[in-house]
């Protein structure tokens, strides 16, 4: 199978397959579209279970980084990298070094940061050998964790479904299940509960989770039991494709909001989520604080009042998708894909007639 062929590949620009045997570097880099400026997504490290599924995740990780840089009004396009290899036992500084001049290879085309697997230490490990990373500690006020920045956004879009589902954006003795309490889940977890919800939480690291059920007063569940859960609202925030044929209808909650990338196993999960009666916050649109905070690295001006500001502009343009979704008799995700399209189109069209 080439990547033309695969069922995830959506006019991609460029998909890259990056290799240093001497390293154990096995990796892939896709830039989906640069109209708005270059690609810019985090580096993934996993133990994917083919080239196959590496690639179909690659393809779909870059692709949604597009819809959320438009989203967000970014001058910025959508990229990913992922790392095939255990980042617990295949992860060397060799490796990293080896990853870092292939993406100085792409001579700014491509900007990398952290994602699942790849840490911020690692991060400032790949920026010894490549001018383009973001998300640096070393760097400024606006860089290091994104975490924070990711978690209030994401707080913002759980408010605004609540408002939109449930009549209120109070979310004061809600039950909100988080599946999953790394980093942004924690800090999820700690706004969740400032805001008054009840939480119910899983992880597949039974440490983080004890850590966060004490920290939290939450109620610990398996990792599978999680979907089962009476709550109002479910908020994936670990790895992507959990909404799928399996879990929908196990779902309770009213809302699916969370923090993951690329929560639906295929977009016709979203529509299935809407056909159920069930409001889902697109992800790319509700987890785009960190890019607005990390991003600055990039454009080099950093005002954190600004990015905060721009951050809780989520809550607004969360309703908007909602209200138009309503208008339309559409799920949500398509409507806000179709926005993302047309600030895109608009670019083009605006780039083209300036040529003339």
């Amino acid at each position: 199978m080439t990547v033309f062929d695969s069922p995830d590949y959506a006019d991609h620009e460029r998909v890259v397959f990056c290799r240093d045997s001497g390293a154990g570097l096995k990796a892939i880099v896709a830039l989906h579209d640069t109209t708005l400026g270059p690609a810019a997504g985090g580096c993934r490290m996993w133990p994917y279970a083919s080239t196959e599924q590496a690639l179909s995740d690659v393809l779909r990780l870059s692709e949604a980084m597009t819809d959320k840089n438009a989203l967000a009004g970014l001058a910025l396009g959508g990229g990913t990298a992922v790392i095939i290899g255990d980042p617990a036992t295949d992860k060397s500084p060799a490796l990293l070094r080896a990853f870092a001049r292939q993406v100085q290879g792409l001579a700014g085309a491509y900007y990398t940061a952290e994602d699942i697997g790849i840490g911020l230490a690692d991060v400032e490990r790949i920026a010894a050998d490549t001018d383009y990373v973001f998300g640096l500690a070393s760097k400024g006020a606006g860089s290091s964790d994104p975490s924070p920045f990711t978690a209030r956004g994401g707080l913002h879009g759980i408010r605004a479904a609540a408002k939109h589902k449930l009549g209120s954006d109070d979310l004061a003795g809600l039950r909100v299940a988080v599946q999953g309490v790394g980093n942004v889940g924690r800090q999820l977890c700690r706004l969740l509960q400032e805001a008054g919800a009840k939480l119910v939480i899983c992880d597949i690291d039974e440490r983080a989770a004890a850590a966060a059920a004490k920290e939290f007063n939450a109620e610990i569940v398996g990792t599978d039991e999680i979907y089962d859960q009476a709550v109002e609202i479910f908020a994936p925030c670990a790895m992507g494709g959990v909404i799928n044929d399996a879990t929908i209808d196990r779902l309770r909650a009213r809302i699916v909001a969370g923090l993951a990338n690329n929560q639906l196993a295929a977009p016709r999960h979203g529509a299935m989520l809407f056909e159920r009666g069930i409001l889902y916050a697109p992800d790319f649109v509700v987890n785009a604080g960190g890019m607005h905070n990390a991003s600055c690295d990039i454009f080099g001006d950093y005002d954190k009042q600004r990015v905060i500001d721009k951050i809780d502009r989520i809550y607004d343009l969360t309703l908007e998708i909602f209200r138009r979704a309503d208008e339309a008799g559409r799920p949500p995700h398509e409507v806000a894909i179709d926005m993302a399209k047309r600030i895109i189109r608009d670019a083009k069209e605006r780039r083209e007639e300036q040529a003339r």
